[in-house]
């Protein structure tokens, strides 16, 4: 892969938007279905201002010490912030009303944390349900059975908007080998939509990264998150 600078960075933001347009012609969807969330743990932020010129629009975060000076450094650019790490109850104050989308609400007690800290705050937090979708005992997430029990409990959170699921499958160095979990994750979204509960959408399924995000689109992806095809490997 070529260094990192501006040219390298316009190149490959246009290439993956490139092959986001290609894999939603494929899989027969409507261009601009599909949206790319910027990965960007350890990317500098002349280097995410780069990627922002060049078209990206969301930037994803992992840890919120890292992300609070980007996001302050970055409030004149036209984007949007997704929280996309493992969240710690302690720290969810710290990321209300900041971003967006909290991706990565992976149990019933983060959620009424963040449902309280929101109403505190006075405001409405969109979140996706993280779901551990390959049920590995090291990874963290909701068991998909236990989504669709909680799903009364999760609706009566008043200041949490729940707006879909995410999933990070097993690692695989086929694309194709993850397939399965994310046709898994699409179904698991249909099933909890046929419950018809009004305070709980399925309109985002976030799957998918940089090596097999052209098959989570496939599989009915709107959110893809992608950070080694944009910056490069990053040592952390």
């Amino acid at each position: 892969m070529e260094p990192l600078n501006p040219e390298a960075i316009r190149n490959r933001v246009q290439s993956v938007l490139a092959k986001i347009r290609s894999a939603e012609g494929k899989a027969g969807r409507p261009a601009g279905t599909v949206r790319l969330v910027a990965a960007t743990k350890t990317v500098a932020v002349e280097h995410i201002a780069e990627a922002v010129r060049a078209g990206l629009s969301i930037l994803g975060e992992n840890r919120v010490q890292e992300a609070l000076p980007k996001i302050a450094a970055l409030t004149q650019a036209p984007v949007h912030w997704h929280f996309i790490g493992q969240l710690q109850r302690r720290k969810v104050r710290s990321v209300i009303g900041l971003f967006d989308l909290i991706q990565s609400v992976d149990s019933l007690d983060l959620a009424q944390e963040i449902d309280r800290r929101a109403g505190e705050a006075g405001r409405q937090q969109n979140v996706l349900l993280e779901v551990n979708i390959g049920r590995e005992p090291t990874k963290a997430g909701f068991q998909p059975d236990d989504v669709v029990r909680l799903i009364p409990m999760l609706a009566q959170l008043s200041h949490t908007c729940i707006k879909g699921l995410m999933t990070i499958p097993p690692p695989t160095a086929d694309p194709d080998s993850a397939r399965p979990y994310f046709r898994q994750l699409h179904d698991l979204a249909r099933r909890i939509a046929a419950l018809d509960v009004p305070t709980v959408r399925m309109d985002e399924l976030s799957m998918g990264m940089s090596n097999d995000y052209e098959v989570a689109i496939e599989e009915g992806a709107t959110l893809v998150r992608v950070g080694t095809a944009i910056f490069g490997a990053r040592h952390v």
